[in-house]
C-alpha cells in the first residue's frame, strides 16, 4: 500500500472514531447501532461503513465504549467529555479552547469550529486522548458571543455588500443586505453588527452601524483600533450633559467635614504635556525633626455618585486609554481636566494618605481620609529632574514648561531634594526585599499638527519619575495594608501579582544564555535578584528591548481581585491602586471602600466586587492592546518615509514562517518572511530559535544583528515587512 493511501485510510479511521464518540457521548443514555451512527456522521459508502463496524468492535474490546445487546453501543458514562471554554483562534484559522482548570488547551481544527469566533464562550466535545497526542475536540455549540461588532472594509455588490473583517482571526466575511448599508460606500472602513447566521448561509448577516472613513486615513485607523477592542472614542451626549450639570464649586460646609491642608506646601510633578493632575505631594518639617509628607489624590468619588449614568459610563470604560496621539479619558473633561485636576492655586477636594517619616524613611505615623488642598506649583518631570541634578531652583528656558526661565522657591527645592533622598531609601529597601525593577524602554513619537511622525524618542525613567513612583507606591501599599490587616477581614480591591511560572523562567533562561546571561533558581529571592541583575546588565545593549520584553512575558499578569495574594513584582504583601481615580475605576472603588470602612461600615459583598475586579482587569488588558496597536500603526507610518534606508536590527522572534526584526535605533519591529530569503532554502529550528539554510547551513538566530530594508508597509493591516540584506558585518 502506498504511503498516500495509508495516510488517507488512517485519516478516515480517525474521523470515524471521532464521529462515534461524538454521537454516543452527545446522548450518553441512549444506545445506537452502526446504521444509526453511520447516518448521523454522514457515512454512505460500503468501505467506510465496514471500517465503522470494525472500529466499533475494536473500541468495545478496548473497553472505550459499551455494547448493550447485540450491535447496540453506548458511551461509558463516567467519562466527562463536554466542557465550556474560550476560543483562541490562531493565525492559521484553527483554534485552541481554553478551559478553566484544565492543564492543556483543546485543539480544534478549522472545520470543527461550528461558527465560533475568537474569544467566544463555547461548549467543546473532547475526543479520547491518544498517547503522545495533544487534546483534540470539536465545538458543539456557541454559548455566548464575545462581541457582536466587528471592523471591516465594505465590498459593494449590485444589491448587497460584504464586509471583510480586518482582524485576521475573523475567518468569514459578513453579508450586508441593501437596507442595512447605512451611508457606507465601496471601500469604506466600517463597524458592522452581527445579527444572525442562518444554518443554510455561508456567511453571517450583519448591519453597518458606523462608517469610520477611508482606510489609511489617520482618524479612520485610530478609531478602528478603538472599535476593534470595543472601546469608545467619545462620550454619549447624555453622559456629557449629566457631567456638565454637576456642582463642582468648593463649599464651606464640605470643607468643614475634611482635614484642611490648604496651608501645607503642595506641588504636582507630571509629564510636561499632561492635562490632568490627579496626584500632588505636600511636605513639611515637624518640630521633632521628622517629615510630614502627604500624598493627595483627586477625590473623584465625591463627584462620581453610584448608580448614575456617569458612574455607569466610568465603570464600563474602567480605564483611560492612552493611544499614540491622544488620550481617551474615563471621565468627561469637566471632571478629568477641571474639577478633579489638582491645578496650581485652586482649592480641590482630595483623598489623602499622610505619613510622618523619620530621616531613614521609616513610617512613624499614618493617616487616611478626605482633605481639601491647594497646589502651590506645577512642575514637569524635566523641571524636577533639573532641581535634583543641580540642587538649585534656577529653571532654564530649555527645560521650563512656562517658556521662560524662572526661579523656584528655596522651600520647594529643599522639599524636592529631601523627598528624592527618602524615595531612594525606600526604593533600595524594596529592591532588598526582592522587588523587580522593570524600566522597559517606552517608544514615543514627535508628531506634527497633522499627526505625522517626525521622529522617534524613548521615554526614560529618571530620579524625578522614581520620586513620584515611590510615594505613590507607599500610599498604595499602606492603604491596602491598613484595610487588609483589619479583623474581622474586610472585602477590598487588591492589585495582585502571582509568582512567575517556573517553566516560563526556564525558557527565558534558555534564550538569555545566548547573550551570556543566566538566572539563579536557588530560591525566590535569588530569582528576583538575578532578574534585576539581568535587567541591569542589558541596559544600553542591543538585546535590551528583547530581554526586557521576554522577561516581562515570563511574569504573571497583575490583576484586580478581592483575594489578596500579594504583589510579587513589587515584593509587597499588600498592594492596591489608590492614586489614579481620574483614569482607573478600581481606584474609585478603593476610595469608596476606604471611606466606608473609615466610617465603620460593614464588610462589602465580596462576589459583587470580584465581578467588578474581573471587568476592570479585562478592560485594562483591552486598553493595553489598543495602545500597542496604535504604536505599531505609528511605527509603520514612520517607516513608510524610510523605505530607501538600510537599518541594523536585532532578530526578536523566530517562527516557521519568518523572522521578526526590531530596528535598534527606533524599536520598530517588522517581519522578514522565509519565502523572501532567496540565497537558500531555510527551515525552522524550534529548539535553537533559528532558521537554517539547507545547502549553506547559514543560520539566523534569535538575538543576531542583521541589516534590513523596508520591503512593504500596510497601515490598514498594520503589517511591516522587511527585506533581509544579511548579518551585520
Amino acid at each position: 500500500m502506498s504511503k498516500k493511501k495509508k495516510k488517507s485510510k488512517n485519516h478516515l479511521k480517525n474521523e470515524i472514531t471521532k464521529g462515534i464518540f461524538t454521537v454516543l457521548e452527545k446522548e450518553p443514555k441512549k444506545t445506537f447501532n452502526y446504521k444509526q451512527i453511520a447516518a448521523k456522521i454522514g457515512i454512505t459508502d460500503a468501505n467506510a461503513r465496514n471500517l465503522l463496524i470494525k472500529r466499533l468492535t475494536e473500541l468495545k474490546e478496548k473497553k472505550r465504549i459499551l455494547e448493550e445487546g447485540r450491535g447496540n453501543y453506548k458511551a461509558i458514562a463516567s467519562t466527562k467529555t463536554y466542557h465550556t471554554g474560550r476560543v483562541d483562534i490562531t493565525g492559521r484559522g484553527n483554534a485552541y479552547i481554553v478551559v478553566e482548570g484544565m492543564e492543556d488547551d483543546v485543539f480544534v481544527p478549522f472545520n470543527k469550529l461550528k461558527k465560533a469566533f475568537h474569544k467566544d464562550e463555547v461548549e467543546v466535545y473532547i475526543f479520547p486522548k491518544r498517547k503522545g497526542k495533544k487534546l483534540e475536540g470539536e465545538i458543539t455549540k456557541v454559548v455566548s458571543r464575545f462581541k457582536d461588532n466587528f471592523v471591516g472594509i465594505v465590498d459593494m455588490q449590485k444589491d448587497f455588500a460584504f464586509v471583510r473583517p480586518t482582524d485576521y482571526r475573523m475567518y468569514t466575511d459578513i453579508f450586508i443586505p441593501k437596507d442595512k448599508l447605512s451611508t457606507a460606500q465601496d471601500g469604506d472602513k466600517v463597524i458592522v453588527e452581527l445579527k444572525e447566521w442562518p444554518d443554510n448561509a455561508d456567511s453571517p448577516f450583519g448591519k453597518i452601524v458606523q462608517v469610520l472613513g477611508k482606510p489609511g486615513e489617520h482618524d479612520t485607523e485610530i478609531h478602528s483600533i478603538l472599535a476593534e477592542y470595543g472601546l469608545p472614542h467619545e462620550f454619549p451626549a447624555e453622559v456629557e450633559m449629566f457631567a456638565n450639570t454637576l456642582d463642582t464649586s468648593i463649599k464651606q460646609e464640605e470643607i468643614e467635614k475634611r482635614r484642611d491642608m490648604r496651608n501645607s506646601l503642595t506641588f504636582t510633578i507630571d509629564p510636561k504635556d499632561a492635562k490632568d493632575f490627579d496626584d500632588a505631594l505636600s511636605f513639611s518639617v515637624l518640630e521633632n525633626g521628622n517629615y510630614e509628607i502627604g500624598i493627595h489624590i483627586a477625590d473623584v468619588s465625591h463627584y462620581l455618585t453610584p448608580d448614575t449614568i456617569l458612574d455607569e459610563e466610568a465603570y464600563n470604560r474602567a480605564t483611560s486609554v492612552y493611544l499614540v496621539d491622544r488620550v481617551v479619558p474615563m471621565l468627561p473633561e469637566v471632571l478629568s481636566n477641571n474639577a478633579c485636576s489638582l491645578r496650581p492655586n485652586e482649592e480641590k477636594y482630595t483623598f489623602s494618605a499622610v505619613f510622618e517619616l523619620d530621616d531613614k524613611a521609616r513610617i512613624k505615623k499614618e493617616w487616611f481620609g478626605r482633605t481639601v488642598t491647594e497646589s502651590n506649583e506645577r512642575f514637569s518631570y524635566e523641571e524636577a529632574q533639573h532641581i535634583i541634578e543641580t540642587k538649585k531652583g534656577n529653571i532654564s528656558k530649555e527645560v521650563s514648561i512656562r517658556d521662560k526661565a524662572y526661579q523656584v522657591d528655596e522651600e520647594i527645592v529643599n522639599a524636592t531634594l529631601t523627598m528624592d533622598r527618602l524615595a531612594k531609601i525606600m526604593r533600595s529597601e524594596r529592591m532588598r526585599e526582592g522587588a523587580i525593577s522593570f524600566d522597559k524602554v517606552e517608544v514615543r513619537f514627535n508628531l506634527d499638527e497633522n499627526n505625522e511622525p517626525q521622529g522617534v524618542y524613548f521615554k526614560e525613567s529618571k530620579d524625578a519619575n522614581k520620586l513620584i513612583e515611590e510615594f505613590m507606591l507607599l500610599a498604595n501599599r499602606r492603604v491596602a495594608q491598613f484595610i487588609g490587616k483589619q479583623k474581622p477581614e474586610k472585602t477590598f480591591v487588591y492589585r495582585v501579582h502571582a509568582e512567575p511560572d517556573e517553566e516560563k523562567l526556564m525558557a527565558l533562561n534558555g534564550i538569555i544564555s545566548r547573550f551570556g546571561h543566566k538566572l539563579n533558581f536557588k530560591d525566590k529571592k535569588s530569582i528576583s535578584n538575578s532578574l534585576n541583575q539581568l535587567l541591569e546588565d542589558v541596559k544600553g545593549k542591543k538585546e535590551q528591548n528583547l530581554v526586557d520584553t521576554l522577561a516581562i512575558r515570563s511574569m504573571s499578569k497583575a490583576i484586580y481581585t478581592v483575594d489578596n495574594i500579594g504583589h510579587y513584582g513589587l515584593a509587597f504583601d499588600y498592594y492596591t491602586h489608590f492614586t489614579s481615580p481620574i483614569r482607573r475605576y478600581p481606584d474609585v472603588m478603593v476610595h469608596r471602600l476606604l471611606q466606608h470602612y473609615l466610617d465603620k461600615g460593614a464588610s462589602a459583598k465580596a462576589d459583587v466586587y470580584e465581578e467588578k475586579c474581573k471587568h476592570s482587569s479585562n478592560m485594562e488588558s483591552l486598553a493595553a492592546n489598543a495602545e500597542r496597536d496604535s504604536i505599531k500603526y505609528m511605527q509603520i507610518k514612520f517607516m513608510e518615509d524610510h523605505k530607501d534606508r538600510e537599518f541594523v536590527g536585532v532578530i526578536s522572534g523566530v517562527t516557521e514562517w519568518g523572522l521578526y526584526v526590531e530596528i535598534i535605533e527606533n524599536k520598530c519591529e517588522g517581519m522578514v518572511r522565509i519565502r523572501d530569503i532567496k540565497d537558500d532554502y531555510y527551515t525552522f529550528d524550534e529548539k535553537d530559535y533559528a532558521i537554517v539554510g539547507q545547502k549553506t547551513n547559514k543560520t539566523y538566530q534569535l538575538g543576531d544583528e542583521v541589516v534590513v530594508m523596508v520591503k512593504s508597509t500596510d497601515l490598514v493591516k498594520r503589517h511591516l515587512d522587511f527585506s533581509l540584506l544579511g548579518k551585520k558585518a
